[in-house]
């Protein structure tokens, strides 16, 4: 038997010798199969998980294209000997995370495996994973998050191989880091539509005590406002989100923003016009909402192209992508 792991559910839709390709890269990530070492034979695969030969030599024909195994006559296939892996980490899997995810993904050399997991903002698991991980990896790609463990759990990794992305916290003049500015830019995001907001009479951050969304954005929010004499408040209980007429609202839960509109459609507002909303970070889904919501955001897509600029690269990374205020009818 084979040290491959096959899950094949008849109702996947990914073609079988797809799923097999990627059965191999985890079993190199998870070092049941080394560089050098031959892969199992036709026969065995066949064998082992009732597929046919046609699907396993297409299996290994686009990693060969991939660059993760070789082939020579007479040794068959075998684990190519220079393949970068690279430890993901990211907090949750988002609609917004998506769009990162999978320009990360685009942009890949084709001979790197990425292990993609995700922490969700759990220490303790935060700091297994990352142990476990440790030797294992030529680049890390994580996302931090504030706990009394996270700074001393990243400082294990060599700066020179961790890339620190989406929040710029626990890192250092030398450190590797893609991030995007939580404070001063939601500030200059709402200048830009200030002919907007003045319609409304108050403006309402709402921050539900669940987010783990960076507070420097409400220290931002509230500075605009002070300097512009806006009156304005911040929510933190979601149970107490009463929807007013003439009220502009800032969420940076997607959860919240439904409970917007849920208010909206049963007190008869209409968006951009009794009730204004701007939500945080981008989705594909959101310019179709309720006739378009307007979004801050950074730029998702950039950071993960950057992200995987550094695992091909071996140069130091420290940049900011800009964030902007992506303008829409319900604003």
């Amino acid at each position: 038997m084979s040290d491959i792991t096959l899950n094949i559910d008849g109702e996947v839709s990914t073609p079988k010798f797809r799923l097999l390709a990627e059965a191999v890269k985890n079993a190199i990530s998870e070092g049941k199969l080394h560089t050098g070492e031959s892969l199992p034979s036709v026969s065995l695969i066949c064998e082992q998980f009732n597929l046919s030969r046609d699907t396993v030599f297409k299996a290994y024909s686009l990693l060969r294209e991939q660059g993760v195994v070789m082939s020579h006559p007479g040794k068959g296939y075998y684990i190519a000997d220079h393949i970068t892996k690279v430890f993901v980490f990211l907090d949750t899997f988002k609609a917004y995370k998506e769009v990162l995810y999978g320009s990360f993904f685009r942009n890949l050399p084709r001979d790197v495996i990425a292990d993609v997991n995700f922490h969700h903002y759990n220490p303790q698991h935060f700091r297994k994973l990352i142990e476990d991980s440790l030797g294992r990896y030529s680049k890390y790609i994580i996302m931090p998050f504030i706990s009394d463990e996270t700074e001393k759990v990243l400082a294990r990794i060599p700066k020179e191989r961790l890339l620190i992305i989406d929040w710029n916290i626990f890192s250092s003049i030398d450190s590797n880091v893609v991030y995007q500015d939580f404070g001063t830019a939601l500030a200059n995001g709402l200048e830009s539509v200030g002919d907007k907001i003045a319609k409304y009479d108050q403006l309402q951050f709402i921050y539900p005590d669940y987010t783990y969304h960076p507070y420097q954005s409400v220290i931002s929010f509230e500075r605009f406002c002070r300097l512009h004499n806006l009156q304005h408040s911040v929510l933190r209980n979601p149970e107490d989100l009463n929807v007013q007429k003439g009220c502009a609202y800032i969420t940076v839960s997607d959860r919240m923003l439904g409970r917007i509109l849920e208010q909206c459609h049963i007190k008869g507002f209409e968006t951009g016009k009794d009730v204004g909303i701007i939500s945080y970070n981008e989705t594909p889904m959101k310019k179709f909402i309720d006739k378009g919501i307007t979004v801050f955001s950074t730029d998702f897509e950039k950071m993960g192209k950057l992200a995987a600029q550094f695992v091909s690269q071996d140069k130091p990374m420290n940049e900011c992508v800009p964030s902007s205020m992506i303008v829409r009818s319900s604003l």
